[in-house]
């Protein structure tokens, strides 16, 4: 328990503290530097009785001639003394007055001997701390704790030094090292030998700090430390994210998906933290916990590092998110500046930044700014993706951030379409061979939220009708219920065995529950409510008029649909232990082997303003799981997932973006590891009915434990894309199925997004 300290009397130089026992290591001292000075303030020396006799001519002429040669004295070891006050360290130099160093004794004091020789004369109590330090609020900042091997106090200069397994606490931040020095007049403190500042989850070490404890601020020589990326879940609710039934685009590769649902009962060193969490996965199974941390810090070393209490700048900084050395991947700069925006928000800007790939392969980043927050960003380098029926085939895009930060963010995304210049003639100038992607998101309370996109296929603007598309979504969170305001403008969806379709415009308000378990049954419950006035196409020709431009009728509809599911573990292994050459190999979590299956029943029904409706029941049961570790060279991991799904309906849509044309549904998807981060893999979804292949993705991967990258292409839908992924630095660029192709799939009947 930390107590007060009063200075033993009379004061000495440097003379060693009485706790510094090792049954009593803890000094606490009170902030403030007057209650400090007043304690150890020494009593005024007595004055001697004078007679006249004592004031006779020879007696006056001797305290003369000595006050004479004292003055001399004084004057020639000035500058020696200065000479000496330059090599003091910035604490003491801080406390020592000039005018201590040079001035002589009142003459009534030179005859007298000092009490002890020693001891010097008292510091003046105002003594001037250097500029810039807030003295006055010295008295009203707490308690500082140090504790040490061994402890001296210099009574004078008011300068604790501590040795030996020190550590001080202030303000919630730790110190520990070999050495510290504290002036307790300004808390200026100077640390040596492995030290280590702690503040909350940031942790910086180096061999030589010099710190201001009030404002928090100073150098640190031969930096390293790591930097905690706060993040959150995303508190507004999915679509019927209990809904299984097959034939859903996938957003993710197999082996992310079951990955990412694994169970999980592990814990790594060297900053890789996983927790326990529920989450409703891709089938539904509360049974399945998530994994909570993975990679959650970023680890730094530096030559010099000058912090502050928003952030810090650095030299010759190199940064990574791999827990262990040699990093795989780095990010190497000159200089690095990084600012706490918010306290979910980071922002990083390094000069001449590069990645450095395994030690040997470097690649210059394009992007000297990063925004570390809740929100997925693209990566520093360019996107290809593919695209056949908007873009006319291969193409590559670039993220700018506009408003990047503050609760408005804006984003432009130029497209190039390469495949479509080279077949237009080869003009690469041309309107047509560009296009543009926007997204704004802005956060109007932390309930509410507005994000809107837009996206310009083509730049030739005699065609902006049929080459733009945009929506706007206002969202607000009701109690743990969502709800959406919602317009489009040419919505592209896909709709299982019917295609592509275009939703030409639609204006409409949903409501949306999150997942909700029932007791203790294991059974979770979502459902939605909504109403839309869409514009869209027909093939009723009853519905049509005889004489007319295109195949487009307008309705107002109305659906309410509900989705229930349970999961069920059936078996599960160990995973390797969290070492970089075993269950962190190719992986930023350990895998963890495990089979599990689950059920699922959905009901929807949709009614129509010109009197149709359409009903349907859909039931499913899928069963996924992983094998293997993804740690050995060869065949070491293996993922899967089969859904069946059964429909019963009853109507028929008037529009074809949503009329449920597959009865029976089959989807199969696997991922194989096939030599070292080597991974193949593909997601299928057929009509069992009709023997029809309804859509295929076919993924090639390497896996890192911090970085990963993936190929996907689609030939039925013609769409592909590059994809880059470094381990929770939430850089997740072409993540989507088909990045920029703002593709949305139908389910049952049910407009879904991707996942």
């Amino acid at each position: 328990m930390p107590f007060p300290v009063l200075p033993p009397e009379p004061p000495s130089i440097n003379r060693p503290s009485q706790f510094a026992s090792p049954m009593l290591p803890t000094v606490a001292t009170p902030i403030s530097a007057k209650s400090t000075q007043e304690s150890i303030k020494p009593a005024p020396p007595e004055v001697s009785p004078v007679t006249l006799a004592d004031l006779s001519a020879p007696k006056v002429l001797r305290e003369a001639a000595a006050l004479s040669r004292l003055e001399n004295l004084s004057s020639e070891l000035a500058p020696q003394r200065s000479e000496e006050a330059k090599d003091l360290s910035p604490i003491e130099s801080a406390q020592i007055p000039a005018s201590n160093l040079s001035t002589p004794l009142p003459p009534s004091q030179i005859s007298q001997p000092p009490v002890s020789p020693t001891t010097p004369p008292p510091a003046p109590l105002n003594a001037v701390p250097p500029v810039n330090i807030p003295v006055e609020q010295l008295g009203r900042e707490g308690i500082l704790e140090l504790k040490a091997d061994r402890q001296d106090y210099d009574t004078r200069r008011q300068i604790f030094t501590a040795e030996g397994n020190v550590s001080l606490k202030f303000r919630g931040a730790l110190l520990t090292g070999d050495r510290v020095q504290v002036n307790l007049v300004n808390r200026l403190t100077v640390a040596e030998g492995n030290v280590v500042l702690t503040r909350g989850q940031q942790i910086l070490r180096g061999q030589r700090f010099r710190y201001n404890l009030i404002q928090e601020e100073g150098i640190v020589e031969r930096a390293s430390g790591e930097v905690f990326l706060a993040s959150t879940a995303n508190d507004f609710n999915p679509n019927l994210p209990t809904d299984l039934t097959a034939g859903t685009v996938p957003g993710r590769s197999v082996g992310d998906r079951v990955t990412a649902v694994q169970p999980q009962q592990v814990s790594s060193p060297g900053g890789v933290n996983v927790t326990f969490g529920s989450r409703r996965n891709i089938a539904g199974a509360s049974v399945i916990p998530r994994v909570g941390g993975e990679v959650r810090r970023v680890r730094f070393e530096a030559e010099q590092i000058e912090f502050y209490p928003e952030g810090w700048r650095a030299k010759n900084i190199r940064l990574t998110n791999d827990p262990f050395s040699p990093p795989e991947l780095e990010v190497r700069a000159e200089q690095a500046q990084l600012t706490r925006l918010s306290p979910l928000r980071d922002e990083l800007v390094a000069t001449r930044p590069r990645l450095v790939f395994d030690q040997r392969f470097s690649l210059p980043l394009l992007r000297n700014r990063v925004i570390f927050d809740r929100n997925e960003r693209q990566p520093a380098l360019v996107n290809f993706g593919f695209d056949t029926d908007d873009r006319g085939g291969l193409f590559v895009e670039r993220e700018l951030e506009v408003l990047p930060q503050g609760p408005v963010q804006f984003t432009l995304t130029p497209q190039f379409l390469l495949q479509r210049a080279i077949t237009n003639g080869g003009n690469p100038f041309a309107p047509d061979s560009f296009g543009l992607r926007s997204k704004l998101s802005a956060l109007i309370t932390p309930r509410t939220q507005i994000r809107a996109v837009g996206v310009l296929t083509s730049l030739d603007l005699g065609k902006v009708e049929n080459n733009l598309r945009a929506s706007v979504r206002a969202q607000q969170l009701i109690g743990t219920h969502t709800l959406s305001l919602e317009a489009s403008y040419r919505d592209r969806l896909f709709n299982n065995s019917l295609g592509f379709q275009n939703i030409q415009s639609s204006v409409g308000v949903l409501f949306f529950s999150p997942t909700i378990a029932l007791g203790n049954t294991g059974i979770n419950l979502s459902y939605q409510v909504g109403y839309q006035y869409v514009n869209a196409d027909t093939d009723r020709a009853d519905l049509l008029e005889p004489i007319r431009r295109n195949n487009r009728i307008s309705l107002g509809r109305f659906q309410a649909s509900a989705a229930l599911s349970r999961g069920f573990l059936l078996w599960q292994g160990t995973p390797a232990p969290a070492t970089p050459t075993e269950g962190l190999r190719y992986s930023p979590n350990p895998v963890v082997p495990y089979l599990s299956a689950a059920v699922g029943l959905t009901g929807v029904g949709t009614s129509y303003s010109n009197g149709d409706t359409q009903n349907n029941v859909n039931g499913s049961v899928s069963l996924f799981g992983q094998f293997g570790h993804f740690s050995r060279p060869f065949f070491d991991y293996t993922a899967f997932n089969l859904t069946y799904t059964q429909v019963v309906r009853d109507g028929l849509s008037p529009f074809l973006f949503d009329r449920v044309a597959d009865d029976r549904v089959l989807s199969a998807g696997i991922t194989q590891q096939l030599y070292g981060p080597f991974r193949i893999g593909f997601q299928t979804v057929y009509n069992v009915q009709t023997g029809r292949e309804i859509s295929t993705d076919y993924v090639l991967e390497y896996s890192r434990r911090t970085y990963s990258v993936g190929f996907r292409y689609n030939p039925i839908q013609q769409l592909g894309s590059v994809s880059l992924r470094i381990s929770d630095f939430n850089w997740t660029g072409g993540n989507e199925p088909f990045n920029g192709s703002g593709v949305t799939p139908v389910q049952g009947g049910v407009i879904r997004p991707p996942e």
